[in-house]
């Protein structure tokens, strides 16, 4: 399995960070080694003084496809989850500056951080999903999908252009603002629409 993150797709959080507005998805990868599941704690790397959490809601592809259809697009996932894209923004910054790729701020172990997932059908409308972060019991991302600037459908249409999406392909699809540091000792709850996902430590 593959993960693929899309960049900047909340309006919001490209401006928190002084990026421009994306017209195109913003794409980028992590490894299988990068996920963190079951509620582990997430141990900050030393190569790091910076890392910073990113609430994404991840879409969990069902099938095999390419060159997907926008109107067919939707066939291909049918649970979502909750995910954090950890980064590292001090390595991350220095690599923008330089105009270098982003996979050593991005990618390395336990970056991505998921939760178990649930059949979509159970998520009401997809395009009025509210989804919250908190962090010691204080709210610090609220989302919700209406704000998307590129739909689920849209992005899973895009990226098989290119890349040949298989089952059990995670989608992380962009975090809103409110993004921050994390420190050791930190304790990370999420919630999609009420329902707690995510509940872990930062050690």
């Amino acid at each position: 399995m593959k993960i693929i993150a899309i960049g900047r797709n909340y309006a919001a959080h490209a401006q928190e960070l002084n990026n421009p507005v994306p017209t195109t998805p913003v794409i980028f990868m992590k490894p299988d080694t990068a996920l963190l599941k079951d509620n582990r704690p997430f141990y900050i790397p030393d190569f790091s003084n910076d890392i910073h959490y990113e609430l994404e809601v991840v879409l969990k592809i069902c099938k095999e496809g390419k060159h997907i259809q926008e109107k067919f697009a939707a066939n291909y996932y049918e649970e979502i989850g909750l995910g954090i894209d950890f980064t590292a923004r001090d390595i991350q910054s220095r690599h923008k500056e330089k105009g270098l790729p982003w996979e050593l701020a991005k990618a390395f172990d336990n970056s991505a951080a998921i939760s178990n997932f649930i059949p979509k059908a159970n998520a009401g409308n997809l395009y009025d999903i509210n989804f919250e972060l908190q962090i010691n019991k204080e709210s610090r991302q609220q989302g919700n999908t209406k704000n998307l600037l590129f739909s689920f459908e849209y992005i899973i249409s895009f990226v098989s252009q290119y890349i040949t999406l298989k089952k059990g392909d995670l989608i992380f699809t962009g975090t809103p603002e409110g993004v921050g540091q994390v420190l050791a000792g930190d304790h990370l709850e999420a919630t999609l629409n009420g329902e707690q996902l995510l509940n872990f430590n930062i050690k």
